[in-house]
């Protein structure tokens, strides 16, 4: 038995109640007709012109950039990335490679006399479950489709065409907003049995004493490792498909979690529309996504400083035709 917030409770107005896992079901599912529905709604084809590559990226503008950086006060910055994966596991079936080219028993380079040193080499697949990183939008299709309504077909076996990693090649800078969700919730994480919802992200805003709003870069902790260390699965909570809507009236420019958006295994099992979050919002609102974030002390140094905005550093890598780019984005408070 574990504990979770149940915001339909009718005793209580929501609160912790006790649920058997094996019972667990998504009551917030919605129809194959209701997420083609929420996808023409959140859709943002055109708004910026038919070749826009950024999408919602356009929510930030300079004076944006300079508001954050008025968020500048202690001087301090927390990193947002877990490490380089290269431990294999459930979550990481393929992971990352690190090794030495030359080490410190023979660190000479043929040829070069008098100069000692030491290389390695990294190299990682880096969508899945294990690595931070960041979406491009071409990462996910809607039926066929990426962000703006091209074809999947643009995205070739060199490359993407459209909608690459290239669009973010001088980084984003914003207001950085955490949503601590277990925190706000008083509970230990969200447990996957039910997604997380507008409400309890507008009780987190509230919790916090912060309104996500215009051009903001929103992270969302919903506690995905201290369920780990307590369950030992690698279940992962996520956040029901209707949080689009939400994001789309807020105009965020990116969204960030320590999971992957979407709940695993899925909450939603129509064919069509197997990982709803990052269809509509990759394919559907131009909005990149950060996947896999450690959340942790970023959460810790927001309670302690009692302020859940910063500024917020993201700066993928340079790669032509890249579907995405591993990621270390920093907050600086």
């Amino acid at each position: 038995m574990r504990r979770f917030f149940d915001p339909s409770c009718a005793c209580c107005g929501g609160g912790l109640v006790l649920a058997d896992p094996r019972q667990a079901t998504h009551p917030q599912s919605m129809s194959e007709a209701e997420l083609k529905a929420l996808f023409e709604q959140v859709s943002t084809w055109g708004r910026w012109g038919p070749d826009d590559e950024r999408g919602a990226l356009n929510h930030i503008g300079s004076p944006e950039i300079v508001r954050a950086a008025g968020l500048v006060r202690e001087g301090r910055t927390v990193s947002l990335s877990r490490n380089f994966p290269t431990h294999p596991g459930p979550e990481n079936p393929w992971p990352a490679q690190h090794h030495m080219v030359i080490a410190g028993d023979d660190p000479c380079i043929p040829g070069m006399d008098g100069l000692e040193t030491v290389t390695d080499y990294i190299g990682i697949a880096f969508h899945g479950m294990a690595s931070s990183h960041i979406d491009a939008l071409c990462h996910v299709f809607a039926q066929g489709r990426m962000y703006n309504g091209h074809p999947a077909a643009d995205v070739k076996s060199t490359g993407a065409r459209r909608n690459s990693i290239m669009a973010l090649k001088d980084g984003v800078v914003g207001r950085g907003v955490l949503l601590d969700v277990p925190r706000a919730l008083g509970v230990d994480f969200c447990d996957p049995a039910r997604m997380v919802g507008v409400g309890e992200l507008e009780a987190a805003e509230a919790a916090h004493g912060v309104r996500v709003g215009k051009g903001d870069l929103l992270m969302i902790r919903l506690g995905r490792d201290v369920r780990r260390a307590s369950a030992g699965d690698q279940v992962v909570p996520g956040l029901d498909p209707r949080v689009c809507g939400w994001l789309h009236e807020r105009e965020v420019a990116v969204l960030g979690g320590d999971g992957v958006h979407d709940p695993i295994p899925p909450g939603q099992v129509h064919r069509d529309w197997a990982m709803p979050i990052h269809m509509l919002a990759l394919a559907g609102m131009g909005l990149h996504l950060l996947d896999n974030l450690d959340l942790e002390l970023a959460a810790r140094v927001c309670a302690e400083l009692g302020r859940w905005e910063f500024q917020l550093v993201i700066a993928p890598l340079r790669i032509e035709g890249g579907t995405g780019s591993p990621l270390n984005p920093i907050a600086v408070f």
